[in-house]
């Protein structure tokens, strides 16, 4: 009996150690990434490397925040996102309840095609769409950076498969209530579905915060710039590259997403969980 507890003691030992092991690893580089961006250029650059707090201490922060427009391109960042996680959100569901509750020719031929869109990187689109967004006139604008964005394979998989998972009962009640496919959604399925809204929403705000190719292709103006671009731009702003500045304004980048996962995270979690909400 004593060897029995003393091998799962061991084993329970050795599995902390190697989790904490692991957790180390992945907070090292933004340790790293703190300690640097209270460095001045010469302690950045000093060898050994200093791994510990600069003497620079939040100048560095105060620095990107009010010379280099970090606060402008975090706010710009902020609309775009929060304007891709909404719509994207309610576009997905619509579709999720059309592919579900509806009834049309070549249902499951538009499901499978949506769901090819996701091999498809945005990449391969991106002189499409800039072609398309320069003939509408939307250069430099919020449209331009958001528009691309609104529909989601990714969306509509994530809510066909769970508004699949709820009882079809629920719906017949509802018609013979007299409740129409919109007040049905409202009333019933959104109450039903805020963990996968909440994942959808976490996902494609992440997503969007770090969007880089296509703001650098479709914005010329530094006053509709997003984060990833300006973080891109501190790099070249000298001769020799401030990393204390790089890094200061990285962490200061990194809080939004960061605050929005910490305030979703069991959402997020039960979201992926399909068919266990109901």
């Amino acid at each position: 009996m004593s060897l029995s507890i003393s091998r799962n003691t061991r084993k329970q030992l050795l599995t902390h150690i190697a989790l904490i092991f692991v957790v180390l690893v992945v907070l090292a580089p933004v340790l790293f990434a703190l300690a640097k961006s209270t460095q001045t250029r010469a302690e950045v650059y000093h060898f050994p490397p200093m791994l510990g707090p600069g003497s620079a201490g939040l100048l560095n922060y105060k620095i990107v925040w009010h010379q280099f427009d970090l606060g402008l391109y975090m706010k710009n960042t902020l609309i775009v996102a929060g304007i891709v996680m909404f719509f994207k959100t309610i576009f997905s569901m619509t579709a999720g309840l059309g592919l579900v509750y509806f009834d049309f020719p070549f249902k499951e031929f538009i499901f499978y095609f949506i769901l090819f869109t996701l091999m498809m990187p945005t990449e391969i689109m991106i002189v499409a769409l800039f072609n398309l967004v320069s003939d509408l006139g939307w250069g430099d604008s919020y449209a331009a950076l958001s528009v691309p964005f609104l529909a989601s394979a990714t969306g509509v998989f994530l809510f066909r498969q769970h508004f699949s998972s709820i009882p079809a009962d629920l719906a017949d009640a509802a018609r013979v209530d007299g409740a129409g496919p919109m007040r049905f959604l409202w009333s019933i399925l959104v109450p039903m579905s805020w963990n996968t809204i909440a994942a959808l929403a976490l996902i494609q705000f992440i997503y969007m915060w770090n969007q880089y190719i296509w703001p650098l292709v479709i914005i010329r103006e530094n006053d509709r710039q997003l984060i990833q671009v300006g973080l891109r731009a501190l790099t070249n702003q000298q001769d020799t590259t401030n990393w204390g500045y790089v890094m200061a304004a990285a962490i200061l980048a990194m809080i939004p997403p960061m605050l929005i996962f910490i305030l979703l995270h069991e959402q997020f979690t039960k979201g992926f969980a399909l068919g266990k909400e109901k």
